[in-house]
């Protein structure tokens, strides 16, 4: 783990982000990137070019000084950090950061969110969930440490998830964490027996891993949702981190479909760790 992307907005809750990243970053000798986007197309709709040019020099400047006040930081001490500033939107453009600065991960902490308002909405988090290439770790709180014991690693067995599940692994091994593989059941027509599920956790180990060692840790759980599955699974295990492999629906396919991973993502207390086919 070389690069870090944390973006900011002076929140408690980018604190958190910064602050955990900071920790990996201790641990790891990684590069921080803090991120702030400034999005400022709708400003300069009836302006001139020339008063155009001069406000949004005033904004860059006084981004410039609130992210390095921001940043001053003791827990930053001896963490090299480089800030980007931006002026576009987070969620549609990530990616363009992510490959500009090699990140490996992105953190951002998050609230959560309920209801019809976040329905139409949305959140920064959600997007990037949805939008981004690399794993997005969410924190909804202060971590003390990042010594993850205990990881939940969620998972259908498809064949089209195999190449994010070789990155979680990849991602998640150097955490040296005890790793859960998770399948949920739900109680419709893709319901499976236990052979079933076996056979089918079996062959995906193999072709993922080139063997079925690990189908010690694979768990199997029925529940109503497979956001209810995860979350209550979870706990019941006293899981400190939960990874979820995302499909990153975007428009009609996202409404209809829906994203569990963003779901869990809004409802659980725990970190969420992203990764999309």
């Amino acid at each position: 783990m070389r690069n870090i992307i944390v973006p900011i907005d002076f929140s408690n809750y980018s604190e958190f982000a910064l602050k955990t990243a900071a920790l990996l970053a201790k641990k790891y000798n990684a590069t921080l990137f803090a991120l702030h986007m400034l999005d400022m197309q709708d400003m300069f709709l009836t302006e001139s070019i020339s008063y155009q040019q001069e406000k949004a020099v005033f904004f860059l400047k006084l981004a410039e000084k609130k992210v390095k006040d921001f940043l001053k930081k003791d827990y930053l001490t001896g963490i090299k950090v480089i800030p980007i500033i931006k002026n576009y939107k987070i969620f549609s453009e990530i990616n363009t950061i992510v490959e500009e600065v090699q990140a490996d991960l992105i953190i951002m902490g998050s609230h959560g969110t309920s209801g019809v308002k976040d329905f139409f909405i949305g959140s920064n988090t959600e997007k990037v969930v949805r939008y981004s290439d690399a794993p997005v770790l969410v924190v909804k709180n202060e971590l003390a440490n990042i010594d993850f014991s205990d990881i939940v690693v969620a998972t259908d067995f498809s064949k089209e998830s195999i190449p994010a599940y070789k990155n979680v692994l990849k991602t998640l091994d150097c955490l040296n964490a005890r790793k859960q593989l998770l399948y949920v059941n739900l109680p419709n027509e893709n319901f499976k027996t236990t052979v079933e599920m076996e056979k089918m956790a079996s062959n995906f180990l193999l072709e993922a891993e080139g063997n079925a060692d690990r189908l010690i840790n694979v768990n199997y759980v029925c529940d109503r949702s497979v956001e209810k599955g995860i979350l209550n699974f979870s706990n019941a295990v006293g899981a400190d981190l939960i990874s979820v492999i995302t499909h990153g629906r975007k428009g009609l396919s996202h409404i209809f479909a829906g994203s569990i991973a963003e779901d869990v993502t809004n409802h659980s207390t725990l970190p969420i760790i992203t990764f999309k086919i």
